[in-house]
């Protein structure tokens, strides 16, 4: 037999949309379960039925249990009772059968747009909730760096259950798993949940992408889920950087290249600037590598929430570097990116003369495509497409 008491979730006076759980086992006596908070007047049946369908559902039917609710979601309430559970010991391990999914099934085109991508802590309910009311393209739910070490189960929990029960409004849901070999157990707890889009951070080498999407490829034949699941390696070391060719050829799961400079310039020993002088080689790296394989370029996130200024200064480099997209760290982050990233007037124009050019070349029977006196090669009328489409998908045109 495991432990008699376990205990998770969060309990302290700031916290909202969470709850704290515990529960002691017995040996006889039944279920005792004590509900505390504000909603314990208006939901405690509701509550009270859940606690005892997860504990059956686990075979436990002698238990005091005592959950302090601070406006908890139910998708909240199960995870944090079942990693409670969970914590009792090794013949709790094993999950109980899926939540029915309501909002979450959706699939999303491999080359949909990726301009902005808002990074959202994964123990961290109260930011998950809403997120998608802020319209970014993706939403990363983050099982690493911004999960402590003892909360990386509980996290993977609450993750698992966000993705089947919150609506993200169509975002595109991304989890950005641990560092390997850590992160491929978050992938048994995730891919059968709708998730669209995996994120490897610190990815060094193609090996670790195939070892990413082995895993994927045996769970989603054991759970027999059609709708593939994309790869986006994080590049963030120089080791990285010098192998992203390789990184981006090795699964055709993957459909973009991303940096992250903090680790990338603690790794090289450079202080990060506003500039970015100490990036500009590896960003341009990892522009290519990503084009060289068909994949998108997506740059790394801008740390100072505060400076729309910078951040819009900051993204438009980027966009002349050649990247689609970026993290952010902010939902006020996310209007500035998307404009930065959307096709200037004078490019629309310019796009239009040249593909109407390319309508008379067309209509005479000709290969030579000119503007004036200027020939366009096919590249220049590849790129004035895309941008009319894009202009055109975002009603600018």
């Amino acid at each position: 037999m495991g432990q008699m008491h376990a205990e998770a979730g969060r309990r302290e006076a700031s916290v909202r949309s969470d709850c704290y759980v515990t529960i002691d086992r017995r040996d006889s006596g039944g279920l005792a379960i004590d509900i505390r908070g504000k909603s314990e007047r208006f939901y405690r049946s509701s509550i009270v039925q859940a606690v005892e369908a997860m504990l059956e559902q686990y075979g436990i039917r002698a238990a005091a249990v005592r959950i302090d609710d601070f406006g908890a979601l139910p998708f909240t309430l199960n995870a944090r009772l079942e990693c409670a559970i969970r914590r009792l010991g090794k013949e709790f391990d094993h999950p109980p059968a899926q939540f029915p999914t309501s909002l979450s099934n959706y699939t999303v085109a491999r080359d949909r747009f990726r301009r902005s991508r808002l990074y959202l802590p994964g123990n961290e309910p109260k930011f998950i909730v809403n997120a998608g009311l802020h319209q970014p393209d993706g939403i990363i739910l983050d099982l690493e760096d911004s999960v402590a070490p003892a909360e990386k189960d509980t996290a993977r929990i609450l993750v698992r259950n966000a993705l089947q029960e919150v609506d993200f409004y169509g975002a595109e849901k991304m989890v950005r798993i641990n560092q390997l070999p850590l992160g491929l157990a978050d992938l048994d707890e995730i891919i059968p949940c709708h998730v669209h889009t995996i994120l490897i951070p610190k990815c060094e080498s193609g090996q670790q992408v195939a070892e990413v999407a082995d895993r994927i490829r045996h769970i989603r034949a054991k759970t027999e889920q059609p709708e593939p699941v994309y790869l986006m390696p994080i590049l963030e070391s120089a080791r990285g950087i010098l192998r992203a060719d390789e990184i981006g050829a090795a699964s055709p799961l993957n459909v973009a290249l991303t940096i992250g400079l903090e680790d990338f310039t603690a790794d090289i020993g450079a202080e990060r600037t506003q500039e970015g002088r100490e990036s500009f080689q590896a960003r341009s790296m990892v522009v290519l590598a990503a084009r060289a394989h068909g994949l998108q370029p997506i740059d790394t996130v801008y740390s100072d929430v505060q400076n729309e200024d910078g951040l819009r200064q900051s993204t438009l480099e980027s966009k002349q570097l050649g990247f689609e997209g970026r993290g952010c760290i902010h939902p006020r982050q996310i209007r500035v990116i998307h404009e930065a990233f959307a096709p200037s007037p004078p490019e629309i124009e310019r796009a239009g003369r040249i593909v109407d050019a390319l309508r008379e070349a067309e209509a005479r029977g000709s290969g030579v495509v000119a503007l004036g006196s200027k020939m366009i090669d096919p590249p220049v009328v590849k790129r004035a497409q895309k941008i009319l489409k894009l202009a055109k998908q975002l009603g600018l045109r």
